[in-house]
């Protein structure tokens, strides 16, 4: 089976950030760590707490925001034995609750690193067919338009969702049934702006659904020439002076989680070069938390695992371009 495109995203990004010293990673893994909860995932931000003895409102703990701390902690190599261990029990007794497509790669992804960290193989007392059962549950989540939807009941398919299952499918080593249609629906998905939407009523595109398009066409088709100087067009136009990407051309400012999947995509279809990185990375590191943590734009004063991850992510892939290639063997 080919190494699914989750796990070499994330050995890009921890390979990128090899050089970090030893105290600046554990700064970033004690912030991870404060949004961990008692049974061992993670929350958003939640409401303050009125007091320092009481937990956040709406901090309970959510498989999408266990994923992303799991994946800020491998990124910084921090992802340790005991923490697996941790969340394991977190996601023992989240296994049935998986109603949504990213519920569903959240717990799956969050397994797998959990048994390669803590040797826990929270599958082991599934039945040998589990992927071929899971995969015709996936199936559920297909809508007439090719792709895949946020919820069995979702009439549209969503390009974002459409990304996740086609994660999901390499995730059980599976093969993503009539792949040919699910490409089609992507490339319909295109606008005259040269990026992607989310849903087909969409006429604007955004730098994350046309993130998630690349992704799945990278993996099932192929990409032209045409295709790669449309896009780039796109992103060009939602570049902000800032040195980030904005999630549209309408939203005026940058934002961590544009800035990390229109990065990606620029580094996917090897188109670096028209960019420039240090301002970018200067980006970055001005949301940078003293006491760890990174915030999701300028005017944003709190922060997350979701964020951390997303600021971590652009910077391990701009410093992973920046390393010199391995000698050839």
């Amino acid at each position: 089976m080919a190494h699914p495109y989750l796990f070499r995203l994330d050995e890009r990004v921890s390979r990128g950030l090899s050089a970090w010293d030893a105290a600046r990673r554990l700064k970033h893994r004690q912030f991870i760590l404060t949004q961990q909860n008692a049974d061992g995932g993670f929350g958003g931000r939640g409401l303050p707490a009125e007091s320092a003895e009481e937990q956040h409102e709406g901090r309970e703990s959510d498989l999408y925001y266990t994923a992303f701390a799991i994946r800020a902690l491998s990124a910084l190599k921090e992802f340790r034995p005991e923490d697996a261990r941790h969340v394991a029990q977190y996601l023992d007794t989240a296994r049935h609750h998986q109603a949504t497509v990213i519920d569903v790669v959240s717990w799956l992804y969050s397994a797998l690193m959990v048994q390669a960290q803590g040797g826990i193989d929270l599958l082991a007392q599934a039945d040998t067919s589990w992927p071929t059962r899971l995969a015709a549950s996936l199936e559920g989540f297909r809508s007439r338009d090719g792709g895949y939807a946020k919820t069995h009941e979702g009439a549209l398919g969503s390009t974002y969702h459409s990304f996740l299952v086609a994660l999901c499918y390499e995730l059980i080593g599976q093969t993503l049934p009539d792949a040919d249609r699910l490409v089609a629906f992507m490339r319909d998905r295109q606008r005259d702006d040269g990026g992607f939407v989310e849903i087909a009523p969409m006429k604007r595109s955004g730098t994350n659904p046309t993130a998630a398009a690349i992704g799945v066409l990278t993996l099932h088709s192929t990409i032209g020439k045409h295709l790669r100087d449309d896009v780039l067009a796109f992103l060009r136009d939602v570049r902000s002076g800032e040195g980030g990407f904005q999630a549209n051309t309408r939203i005026p400012f940058a934002d961590t989680l544009s800035t990390f999947t229109g990065y990606l995509t620029c580094v996917d279809l090897d188109a670096v070069d028209f960019l420039n990185p240090s301002q970018l990375e200067q980006f970055i590191l001005s949301l940078e938390l003293p006491d760890g943590g990174f915030r999701a734009a300028a005017w944003d004063q709190a922060t997350d695992v979701e964020y951390t991850f997303y600021a971590l992510g652009t910077l391990g892939l701009i410093w992973n371009q920046r390393r010199p290639p391995a000698p050839a063997e």
